[in-house]
């Protein structure tokens, strides 16, 4: 073994890497901004559960319980009557709101039972075991302070569900988004490297040289891909639903045409970003660009309402946020399409296929024309 040619490999190596400038970018630049989006994401944003606090109760309990919330590092919690918080909580302004009963002082004294009503969003597992332990820790520090005889009251809340319900676990939240992910990311990968191919092989440009209108030539292309992303995304949810068993709570069909929205938004976009790319490895490059960004502002970690201001405004023009928080009305709430919200999210979804079908069509005539 030469250690002379060996170190002139290295140096061929690494000589090439300083004049790409795209691959020194993704080394260097893309791991900073991932992590400085995760750090803005869980330290930047609001980690407290919004919740609502309705005191009926005249006693000193109630009063006490009400204040101990308000000032609770777990959640953040807001005094309100109980249409007000009834209302939020059907908006998902509220992740739940805690009702003390005009009778709690008295039967806590009397019958040695703390009864408060925890009503929960339950969408969201982790948040709602935040609530439930404020709720908690604020009912006993109360009790604790009252001179109660025969011993401490049992504590029994009553707890109730709009959505999901006590067994809806993480991968039942996480599990409708990464539907959406899964297909978006593997659809979009394969379309933007199988369009590369077809224009570095000169395919496309003996496409090009017929009667072919470039439009045509992109529909071509993306009803091609997408039959393939119909085949994969019934494949997903298939076996989310049924080997996963994840929660559903709405129509399985609903569910199968936002995945093949998003799939067809996959596909299109592939179409687009291959044309800034020359081979495919530059391709893959765009992958930190294009859906690690999407990964981290679309909701699927962190809800989008906890997120700093700034950065819920770019989460609000990713096609992924739509798509996410479409999947995830459908799965947990058991929504459908007369929700005004299930409708926006379809339908920004599907303008956004539309948006890219044109940018692909002009694209592909300035760059191959």
């Amino acid at each position: 073994m030469s250690p002379r040619r060996v170190r002139a490999i290295t140096v061929r190596i690494l000589s090439q890497f300083r004049h790409d400038r795209r691959t020194l970018a993704l080394l260097f630049v893309a791991p900073l901004l991932i992590l400085t989006l995760l750090d803005l994401l869980l330290r930047g944003g609001s980690s407290q559960p919004a919740v609502g606090v309705v005191n009926l109760d005249s006693g000193p309990l109630g009063s006490s319980i009400a204040a101990r919330l308000e000032s609770s590092s777990l959640v953040s919690a807001t005094a309100m009557d109980r249409a007000t918080a009834d209302r939020q909580l059907h908006d998902r302004r509220l992740t739940a709101y805690v009702l003390v009963p005009s009778d709690f002082t008295d039967r806590a004294l009397n019958q040695h039972e703390l009864r408060p009503e925890i009503h929960l969003e339950g969408s969201q597992p982790g948040p709602s075991q935040q609530v439930l332990q404020a709720v908690s820790q604020a009912v006993l520090a109360a009790i604790g302070a009252l001179p109660v005889q025969g011993g401490p009251p049992r504590f029994s809340p009553q707890v109730s569900y709009l959505y999901g319900g006590p067994n809806l676990d993480t991968l039942d939240y996480l599990g409708a988004a990464l539907i959406g992910l899964v297909v978006f990311f593997l659809v979009f990968v394969i379309t933007c490297v199988s369009f590369l191919r077809e224009r570095t092989q000169g395919t496309l440009e003996r496409l090009m040289a017929t009667p072919l209108r470039r439009a045509e030539i992109v529909l071509g292309y993306m009803i091609g891909f997408t039959v393939l992303a119909l085949i994969q995304s019934a494949e997903v949810l298939i076996f989310s639903l049924y080997v996963l068993k994840l929660y559903n709570a709405g129509s399985v069909w609903l569910i199968f045409l936002v995945a093949i929205l998003m799939a067809i938004a996959a596909v299109n976009l592939g179409i687009f970003i291959s044309m800034f790319a020359r081979t495919e490895f530059q391709a893959v490059q765009f992958i930190p660009l294009v859906i690690v960004p999407q990964f981290l502002l679309s909701g699927i970690l962190v809800p989008v309402s906890s997120e700093p201001g700034w950065m819920q405004v770019i989460s609000k023009v990713l096609p992924l946020t739509y798509a996410v928080d479409g999947l995830r009305s459908v799965m947990i709430r058991g929504a459908d399409l007369s929700w005004a919200a299930v409708q926006l999210d379809t339908e920004v979804v599907f303008g956004f296929c539309v948006l890219m079908v044109v940018l692909a069509s002009l694209t592909l005539r300035r760059r191959v024309a």
